[in-house]
């Protein structure tokens, strides 16, 4: 339930409420998708199942699919940490981390597939590509988190917008060609990451951008050396 600025507080009850009745109608979504899509259509329907009204409605889900499609990626996110739980992270190299997680996500998601299937389609609508970006991002995080990342730096994103990168067509291949086929693919990727990766620390990046100003410098200063800064 979003809440705009000038609004006034909600209760702890008034939140609590809001939570249940989320899950709830998500509940109700995943169990109509295969049968209504994933639109405006099941965001009624699912509040209809709950006895929400069109104004309950628009209350608990402002953005009523979009709404939805957040709320069922972030159960998904909570069901793959949960699993992570068990996993031995500090004892995993990190690409052996990555793929554990990336399948622990594949996994709570493939629990409502049909759901999922849907949901991956009203994604891919240009109106939609943007929230599928952020909610991929949101997910790359979760699992770096996990992961025991703690990057503050450009990493820190750099990570996250590579994650998010396998993760859109991983989950894509999960849901409409198999657990196999998905996994193979995401080893693949992480494989080709992990090989720039050890590339890219042989290379020195900045040096063409300090060839370019001490160019610069010469050009202003005359044949001296440009000043350093």
């Amino acid at each position: 339930m979003t809440q705009t600025a000038d609004a006034a507080p909600k209760t702890a009850a008034q939140e609590d409420w809001a939570s249940r009745m989320e899950q709830a109608v998500l509940d109700a979504a995943i169990e109509r998708a295969p049968g209504l899509g994933w639109n405006s259509r099941l965001a009624r329907a699912a509040c209809e199942a709950n006895g929400l009204s069109l104004g309950d409605e628009e209350l608990l889900l402002p953005n009523g699919a979009r709404d939805l499609a957040v709320l069922l990626s972030r159960r998904h996110d909570s069901r793959a940490l949960q699993a992570l739980e068990a996993a031995p992270a500090a004892t995993m190299k990190i690409r052996e981390r990555i793929a554990a997680a990336v399948s622990a996500r594949m996994e709570a998601g493939a629990q409502d597939i049909e759901a999922a299937k849907r949901c991956a389609g009203f994604l891919t609508l240009p109106t939609n590509v943007d929230l599928g970006f952020k909610l991929a991002w949101e997910s790359a995080d979760h699992l770096w988190r996990w992961a025991g990342d703690t990057a503050t730096d450009q990493n820190h994103y750099s990570k996250r917008a590579i994650l998010g990168g396998i993760l859109i067509p991983a989950l894509t291949m999960r849901w409409f060609e198999g657990r196999e086929a998905a996994e193979a693919f995401v080893a693949r990727r992480i494989e080709n990451v992990m090989a720039f990766e050890k590339w890219k620390a042989g290379k020195d990046f900045d040096a063409p951008i300090k060839a370019v100003t001490d160019a610069l410098g010469r050009l202003r200063y005359g044949a001296k050396e440009a000043p350093t800064t």
